[in-house]
């Protein structure tokens, strides 16, 4: 018998409001052109029972569903649009270690002491998606290692600090490359040095979410689509209620992140969706793949509004950068991402860019994820701050240990401070371009 699968070319433009149109696909991005076959997945219409709900079916959500079922609870997740809809199935698929801001940020705001819990667990989540991609034979394009580019010598001194930090802390897989190791690296002439991280790489982001979602349903999880979450019923038990039906659980886990919108209010004040924007070139051939990036490693800089790109599976260039705060979609990705590939790859000038496309991620003041509790019951972690492939996965980890009782490592990341943006929600979005003018010119000028 044939398995019915969707398409995945219609325009998901949808707003970050939580609550979408039942006829939503994915983004026409080169993700969703290029997805293995996914099940259509029912819409809730009904009214049912389990241990755990978790809403939103990303990476927080799918990480979060396998830990619980491989601990024997019952789990049910809800998704407004489609497995991997949001962040999780447009980011630019690479594996970074740590956190959006680093371990020494937080040595700063907890103590040495207190952080080395967060060091602990700061290269964790790159090896649960490797386990995970292992033990479910998940197809998703995995390939190892992930180099940080530094445009100056200021920023060359940054990721010496950072292999010292990280290596205190347990990598053993660092190296630094000189100038002419990065020309080994990538080919082009911008940068001054790099540090390669083995340990890092680069995945299909949402063929990765497919496969773990597929692992969640081999587990006997129950996974509704097209099923926005409308009224949250706080109590013991919870009762979340779709439009169509509802689910009563001992636990509710809320993993909506950027795509949230105000369903929980408390968790607004403190973040704010932010777009990045991402394109795919036309295949190249075997000679200009290998040509601009021999090691097939995946390539971020330093600024601190940074580039990223790497090949895809199919030796596409996948080239991302910027940020729209607020979350607004540009009118010509093009036009803001093509400049950017041609100043590293000028080679590639009469390359054609063949998909281009945008997502949301959620962004907190601190830049480190927003987790907690509400009430006895209720669980969220939510704000990766443009750093969540790997921290979602760890994330994941996290909820199943809490809800087992064993709550020291959740509580780590439950204690760290979080204020509101500045100027509130009428501000907060003209501040934090002000803030990322400041530290542009800090990179363009290497102060």
């Amino acid at each position: 018998m044939l398995e019915q699968t969707r398409s995945s070319e219609h325009d998901a433009g949808a707003a970050a409001s939580g609550i979408l149109d039942a006829a939503v696909e994915h983004a026409p991005s080169y993700y969703a052109a290029s997805a293995n076959p996914s099940p259509v997945r029912d819409a809730l219409t009904a009214d049912i029972e389990t241990d755990v709900c978790i809403i939103g079916a990303g990476y927080t959500g799918l990480s979060s569903a396998l830990h619980l079922l491989e601990a024997g609870f019952r789990v049910t997740v809800l998704e407004a649009a489609r497995v991997g809809w949001g962040a999780s199935g447009r980011n630019g698929g690479q594996i970074v270690n740590s956190y959006s801001r680093d371990i020494d940020v937080i040595e700063k705001t907890v103590g040495k002491k207190d952080a080395a819990l967060f060091g602990d667990m700061a290269f964790e989540g790159g090896r649960i998606i490797r386990e995970r991609v292992e033990k479910y034979g998940i197809r998703c394009d995995l390939k190892d290692g992930g180099v940080f580019a530094a445009l100056n010598d200021k920023q060359l001194k940054d990721i010496q600090h950072q292999k010292a930090l990280w290596e205190r802390y347990g990598n053993d897989q660092l190296e630094m490359l000189s100038q002419s190791d990065m020309r080994n690296v990538v080919d082009t002439d911008q940068y001054v040095g790099g540090l390669l991280d083995k340990s890092g790489g680069h995945i299909h982001p949402l063929n990765l979410a497919l496969g773990e979602a597929a692992a969640v349903e081999s587990l006997g999880g129950k996974i509704y689509e097209d099923s926005a979450v409308v009224r949250v019923e706080r109590g013991e038990p919870v009762k979340v209620f779709t439009e169509k039906g509802s689910v009563t659980a001992s636990f509710l886990i809320v993993a909506g992140n950027a795509y949230l919108g105000g369903l929980v209010p408390e968790l607004k004040a403190k973040s704010m969706p932010c777009g990045t924007q991402v394109i795919a070139t036309e295949p190249l051939s075997d000679e200009q793949a290998s040509a601009i990036l021999p090691q097939d490693y995946c390539v971020e800089d330093c600024n601190y509004l940074l580039d990223y790109y790497r090949l895809s599976g199919d030796k596409r260039l996948i080239y991302g950068g910027g940020v729209v705060y607020g979350a607004r979609d540009p009118s010509d990705i093009n036009a803001i991402i093509r400049p950017k590939m041609l100043k590293t790859f000028p080679q590639l000038e009469n390359v054609k860019i063949d998909y281009s496309w945008t997502g949301n991620f959620l962004m907190t003041l601190s830049r480190l994820p927003q987790v907690g509790r509400i009430g006895n019951n209720i669980y969220y972690s939510q704000g990766c701050s443009g750093h969540g492939v790997t921290y979602t996965h760890l994330a994941g980890r996290l909820m199943s240990e809490v809800l087992k009782g064993q709550a020291e490592r959740f509580d780590a990341f439950a204690s760290l401070p979080h204020l509101p943006f500045p100027g509130g929600h009428m501000l907060r979005v003209p501040f934090s371009m002000l803030g990322a003018w400041y530290y542009t010119v800090r990179d363009k000028f290497g102060i």
